[in-house]
């Protein structure tokens, strides 16, 4: 087995600091999702016979800032597979072993907090009041840390 050399996760992760209303990539490489969501119709589903969860999910999946890229890149097949392995880890005494394949799918498709730092993936942040990017005052009341902590000890 060789030895060094880069490994797709080695390293700090990649770091953002521009936000966008559009889709776009920044000069890093970073791709700003839409908050809204992807807009358009659903895309057919690949696989033979989905049931009624498998539909849901699919249709839910479909309407997030993700999707957007995977409509892009043409994913309907990874998508799909995705919710079919979803909806057997949510039967009653799944295996380990689904809950894993589930969960590296997750990270591939950018439904995890670790799998949108690796594809680059950033989520639009839009105060809808004032139509500018939120800033993390406008999200939370308490945003230093003194504040936090008074907030937690009830003062």
């Amino acid at each position: 087995m060789p030895s060094g050399g880069a490994r797709a996760r080695s390293g700090p992760a990649p770091t953002s600091t521009e936000r966008s209303h559009k889709a776009k990539s920044d000069a890093q490489g970073w791709v700003t999702l839409p908050i809204d969501g992807r807009d358009g119709p659903l895309p057919a589903w690949p696989l033979a016979s989905p049931n009624d969860r498998e539909m849901e999910l699919w249709e839910r999946l479909w309407e997030t800032p993700q999707a957007v890229m995977w409509d892009q890149l043409r994913q309907e097949f990874e998508v799909a597979s995705y919710v079919r392995l979803l909806a057997r880890a949510e039967a009653p005494r799944s295996s380990a072993i689904i809950w894993g394949q589930v969960k590296q799918l997750a990270e591939s498709l950018g439904l995890s907090v670790s799998g949108m730092a690796r594809n680059r993936w950033t989520i639009d942040a839009v105060n809808a009041d004032e139509d500018q990017p939120a800033t993390l005052a406008a999200v939370s009341p308490v945003a230093d840390l003194a504040a936090r902590l008074k907030a937690v000890q009830g003062e």
